[in-house]
C-alpha cells in the first residue's frame, strides 16, 4: 500500500521530562548558530558523517537551514526538530528523522549535540523522545542510526536509548582527506 506522506498530521513538538522539541522555523538561525559556532570544532571531528559542519557556520546559513528544515518537514521529506531544555529555553542541538520509507515505514535518526551540555543524557533522552514519537505518530516499524565506528558519544547514545548493534560496515565512508571510515548500524523496532 503506498503511502502519501503529506497528508499525514502529526505534531511539530513534543516534548520529555527536561526537553522541548520542535520543528525548525524562521526566526531560529541566530539560535542554531551559536550552538554550531560553539560546537564546530567537535563536529568536525567526523566529516563524513557531518559533511555540513566542513562549512564555516554563519547565522544566514543557520537562518537557511531553518527555513529549509520547516519546508522539508511540511512536505514530509525530513522531519528535522530543534532540541531545547524547557527550564530555560536554551537550544541544546537538533535530531531529526531522515531517509524515510514511508512504505515500511522506517527512518533513519541523526543528532548532534552542543558541546557545552554534552555529558548530561540529554540527547539520549531526545532520541528516546523522537523514537517514541515515530513509534506513536508515524507507525514506525524500524528506527536506525548510523555512527562513526570512532565516534563513541554517538554510538553510546544509540545503546543508552535502547538500539541494538546490528553490525559494521566497513571502509563504508571516506572523508574528505581519504582517510576511510567504519560506520556502526543500530536499529529499533517497536515492542
Amino acid at each position: 500500500m503506498s503511502i502519501n506522506p503529506i497528508l499525514l498530521d502529526f505534531p511539530d513538538h513534543f516534548s520529555s521530562k527536561r526537553l522541548m522539541m520542535r520543528c525548525p522555523q524562521a526566526g531560529d538561525g541566530e539560535l542554531v548558530f551559536a550552538a554550531i559556532n560553539e560546537s564546530i570544532h567537535a563536529l568536525r571531528r567526523f566529516p563524513a558523517s557531518l559533511p555540513w559542519a566542513v562549512f564555516e557556520p554563519s547565522v544566514a546559513a543557520s537562518e537557511s537551514y531553518c527555513r529549509d528544515s520547516h519546508a522539508q518537514f511540511i512536505a514530509r521529506s525530513d522531519l528535522p526538530f530543534l532540541i531545547f531544555l524547557k527550564e530555560s529555553g536554551q537550544l541544546i542541538g537538533a535530531a531529526g528523522l531522515v531517509r524515510m520509507d514511508w512504505n515500511v515505514p522506517k527512518f533513519e535518526i541523526g543528532y548532534w549535540c552542543r558541546t557545552s551540555l554534552q555529558g548530561y543524557g540529554l540527547i539520549t533522552e531526545a532520541i528516546n523522545a523522537l523514537s517514541q514519537f515515530a513509534f506513536e505518530h508515524l507507525n514506525a516499524k524500524r528506527l536506525e542510526i548510523f555512527a562513526d565506528d570512532l565516534n563513541t558519544p554517538s554510538w553510546r547514545v544509540a545503546e543508552k536509548a535502547g538500539f541494538e548493534l546490528e553490525g559494521i560496515l566497513r571502509n563504508e565512508k571516506i572523508d574528505p582527506d581519504g582517510t576511510l571510515r567504519n560506520t556502526r548500524v543500530y536499529a529499533k523496532i517497536p515492542l
